[in-house]
């Protein structure tokens, strides 16, 4: 049960980042969309629920269950993806969602793999930070400051979230195996990324004792 508890989680969470994605598709201002895209890891930090790319940064500070759970954790974020992107295109906005999605989608499946690898662990950086700053900052204001700044500076910079390219691969209805592959490539510069400062962080106070 506990499992499966991590698995609707997981639905939970990568649910919340597609009606992110949603939003950034519906606007055609890659800043309104950057910043109405942070709707999605505002409601995952604020109700608690798992986004795999938050938690894999932290998989290092934690024991051996907390890195079991984590493959279900993106199983359950590509399942509440996809689930929201096939409800999408049966809907009347499906026409300009779809579109954009696929022209969004064009640039992921026209780069190279080490470009991707590399955009993923840029992108993870913003996720630790976006992330970490919402668990630790002492003030209200900073913690929400880290969420909506991590997560728009990712965007605009056009860096590489797994959980999201999961909902706009469905929202294009670009699935293959090629895109599968893309996935999985952006899915360890993530890893990558979102372990780089907690590791550094973790060095650094040692070396400070």
């Amino acid at each position: 049960m506990k499992y499966f508890k991590t698995y609707v989680s997981g639905i939970l969470g990568g649910a919340c980042i597609a009606f992110g994605g949603v939003a950034f598709l519906s606007l055609e201002s890659n800043i309104l969309g950057a910043l109405f895209f942070t709707v999605g890891l505002f409601t995952i930090c604020t109700l608690g629920l798992n986004l795999f790319t938050g938690k894999v940064c932290y998989v290092f500070q934690r024991d051996r269950a907390y890195a079991v759970n984590l493959p279900l954790i993106w199983l359950g974020n590509l399942a509440g993806t996809v689930i929201v992107g096939l409800l999408i295109q049966v809907t009347r906005s499906a026409g300009s969602l779809v579109e954009r999605a696929q022209s969004v989608c064009a640039a992921k499946l026209g780069d190279s793999f080490l470009s991707l690898f590399v955009l993923g662990i840029l992108c993870n950086v913003f996720i630790y930070i976006a992330v970490e700053g919402f668990g630790q900052n002492p003030h209200q204001a900073g913690k929400y400051l880290s969420l909506f700044f991590g997560v728009m500076v990712f965007i605009l910079c056009g860096y590489e979230h797994c959980v999201a390219d999961m909902f706009y691969f469905t929202a294009a209805g670009v699935w293959s195996a090629d895109t599968f592959l893309r996935l999985l490539v952006i899915t360890l510069g993530n890893a990558v990324g979102g372990v780089i400062f907690p590791l550094v962080r973790t060095w650094l106070a040692k070396g400070q004792g």
